[in-house]
């Protein structure tokens, strides 16, 4: 059996992807080691998403290369650019996610029948503990080993074709879909991830519903697009799926991750009542705009217009006591004029959102974009500075607000030094210090005091 040392970059979801191959790579007997050095095979999950990333994926693999025997190289730039890595030289097998464990040793990875193990799997966590309790199951829940979510059939229950849960100290990683309904000029991923893939809801509300037994306190729901799950059955699933999994019996709480505003458009009023309804979802999310300008937004092809942003901030505002909208802006898109980056600045200022993603445009290959002619370096790095000082402001803004208030928050993971991260019903990151005198570790709640922040995140006493 093999030494597997596995490096994985960018997104939730490709942290999930690393996941589900560690555990198919153990269920086969391969063990993890401490470094690409001591690995009879090392593999590196990628990151494409702009034009340093992959700089830094190529630089990476060489440096795998020579540290170890076998490079086995998956992720969003081996699928989408995978001539890239043959073209610099780099001695490596190139491989979808969901070939990787086989690959591994000449496809020795076997899967496991009822014969060979017990007939559930381990809730895999990221250092590598078993989350199964003694008696084989993961909280109670029958899990097979292998295969994917997308063959769950027969009585409600899970399949012999579900995935594992996927659990991170007390945050639980759930990815509902793969791939998006989008066609963006300027993103490379959707060459790597393809057209949405919805597994049914009960597959996902049983994985779910695996990890809250198995210790989540946090679920994580993740896709390239959350807003989309189900559009490719002739359904808007989200909703019902968030409804179900905030059903489950335990003291946990549900992050929703990225969904285009396109998709959100459609299900805002069902998706907000959602949200209104269950203490359990965090107030959050994250739409991502990119522009002001709706002449910008169709040259990248974005599906939506400002008007529908606006509907949706609109939908949650009325729905929701406080909230919190993260959105992403590009700068410096080819066709960006003067007038159409002052309209990006002026949505920002409306819709006031709390976290703020701000990316210089980069051309990537094999898009149309890639084809415009492109701004100068010096006007998108002003535009670029003049969006992040805006977002400071609004952030500060929201941060100074928060001195002197009481708010329950959720212990999420542990800090630097004597610290512990938590998140607050708004998922607003509180910084506790001196934990173990408060004897506040990863899955507790407190109540805590905000004394002071950092811009990005505030300062709690427990109360």
């Amino acid at each position: 059996m093999a030494r597997y040392h596995i490096e994985t970059y960018g997104c939730t979801s490709n942290r999930g992807e690393s996941r589900e191959i560690e555990r198919a790579l153990r269920d086969g007997g391969h063990r993890p080691v401490g470094s690409p050095a001591e690995a009879d095979v090392a593999i590196l999950n990628t990151c494409t998403v702009v034009e340093k990333t992959e700089r830094n994926m190529l630089r990476r693999a060489k440096e795998l290369e020579a540290e170890t025997a076998d490079l086995v190289v998956t992720g969003c730039m081996a699928l989408a650019q995978g001539e890239q890595f043959r073209e610099e030289g780099v001695d490596a097998r190139v491989l979808h996610w969901d070939e990787v464990p086989a690959a591994v040793r000449n496809g020795e990875c076997p899967t496991p029948d009822a014969s060979a193990s017990p007939a559930v799997g381990d809730a895999v966590r990221a250092d590598g503990a078993s989350a199964v309790d003694g008696a084989g199951t993961v909280g109670g829940d029958v899990a097979d080993a292998t295969g994917t979510a997308g063959d769950a059939a027969g009585a409600g229950g899970p399949s012999a074709g579900d995935p594992e849960p996927i659990l991170d100290g007390v945050v639980g990683i759930l990815p509902i879909a793969r791939g998006c309904m989008s066609d963006c000029s300027y993103c490379i991923t959707k060459q790597a991830t393809g057209k949405i893939d919805s597994p049914p809801v009960e597959a996902n509300v049983e994985k779910a519903r695996a990890l809250v037994h198995a210790g989540a306190k946090e679920l994580r729901v993740t896709g390239q697009d959350t807003g989309v799950y189900g559009w490719d059955t002739g359904e808007r699933k989200l909703p019902e799926l968030l409804d179900r999994i905030c059903a489950i019996d335990g003291d946990f709480r549900v992050r929703v991750g990225m969904a285009n505003p396109k998709g959100v458009h459609g299900i805002r009023e069902d998706l907000a009542a959602v949200f209104a309804d269950n203490e359990k979802l965090y107030d959050f999310l994250h739409v991502p705009v990119q522009s002001g300008s709706d002449d910008v937004l169709g040259d990248m092809r974005r599906q939506h217009q400002v008007r529908e942003f606006r509907e949706v901030v609109a939908t949650f505002d009325d729905a929701l006591g406080e909230w919190t909208l993260a959105t992403d802006f590009i700068v410096g898109f080819p066709t960006e004029t003067d007038a159409d980056h002052d309209r990006s600045l002026d949505l920002l200022r409306e819709a006031r959102p709390e976290k703020i993603n701000v990316t210089r445009f980069s051309k990537r290959p094999g898009t149309d974009a890639a084809d415009l002619k492109g701004l100068g370096g010096t006007k998108k790095k002003e535009r670029s500075k003049e969006m992040s000082d805006l977002k400071m402001e609004l952030m500060t803004e929201t941060y100074d607000a928060m001195v002197g208030e009481r708010r329950e928050v959720l212990v999420v993971e542990p800090g630097t030094g004597d610290s512990v991260k938590c998140r607050d019903p708004a998922y607003r990151q509180v910084i506790v210090q001196n934990a173990t005198e408060h004897g506040l570790e990863p899955g507790d709640f407190a109540e805590v005091e905000v004394t002071s922040h950092q811009t990005v995140y505030a300062f709690g006493e427990p109360v």
